[in-house]
């Protein structure tokens, strides 16, 4: 998942992004508004976490902007104003959902899972593909009676490839997903080196990451291949 978070209070977003690094959130810092549409005009986004009251005016500009445009990006305000009419007012004009300030990291990701979660074929807590099971919470994944043992990354690739099981992703959109712009001296031929390490891992089991030369990668279970 890749994440713009537009929020001008330095300290508060070195914390959501230290915690989204630990959950394997990749996430792009926008402290402005206009900072924030130059990062949507060249990056699109799983789900962007938006201040109110921002240097250069509110963001619900922003989010009109967005809906006006038919950008359905989930959108979760983040804010210290916190009244009914202010809630309001935000889910009226497009917000997904509201969290007020102060608030614990683990309900802020959790909201951001489940508008995510909207978007995919499976909605519950565990996305399952034959012998497969992957915990996005946890970022953990089991192949049977098996924890498979995953680094971030593949543990993001699986789950990315899983949310969209059946549809092919372009090498591009899997790097998107996993890097952020701090991240510009990786290559995209990264995503191989971890299509491979996750094919090892999945090797036997009747799930497999199926490529299409020229479109991208997809995810599959072919029950008569398991042994």
């Amino acid at each position: 998942m890749r994440v713009l978070l537009v929020e001008d209070t330095m300290d508060l977003a070195d914390g959501i992004i230290a915690g989204f690094t630990r959950s394997g959130i990749v996430c792009d810092l926008a402290p402005t508004l206009e900072a924030a549409r130059d990062s949507r005009a060249v990056q699109g986004y799983d789900a962007v976490v938006l201040d109110i009251n921002l240097p250069d005016g509110s963001g619900l500009r922003l989010l009109r902007e967005m809906r006006g445009a038919g950008d359905r990006t989930p959108v979760l305000m983040l804010t210290a104003l916190v009244s009914v009419d202010d809630r309001v007012v935000a889910l009226d004009q497009g917000a997904d959902d509201y969290l007020g300030k102060p608030f614990d990291q683990r309900e802020l990701e959790a909201r951001l899972r489940a508008l995510v979660r909207r978007e995919a074929e499976q909605k519950g807590d565990t996305v399952a593909l034959g012998p497969l099971r992957f915990s996005p919470a946890g970022m953990t994944a089991t192949l049977g009676d098996d924890r498979l043992d995953l680094t971030g990354r593949e543990a993001a690739l699986l789950g990315l490839l899983l949310r969209h099981q059946g549809n092919y992703l372009s090498k591009t959109r899997l790097y998107d997903s996993l890097y952020g712009f701090g991240d510009a001296d990786v290559g995209v031929n990264a995503i191989e080196i971890y299509i491979g390490r996750l094919r090892k891992k999945l090797a036997g089991s009747g799930v497999e990451i199926i490529t299409q030369r020229g479109v991208g990668y997809r995810i599959d279970f072919e029950a008569g291949a398991a042994t």
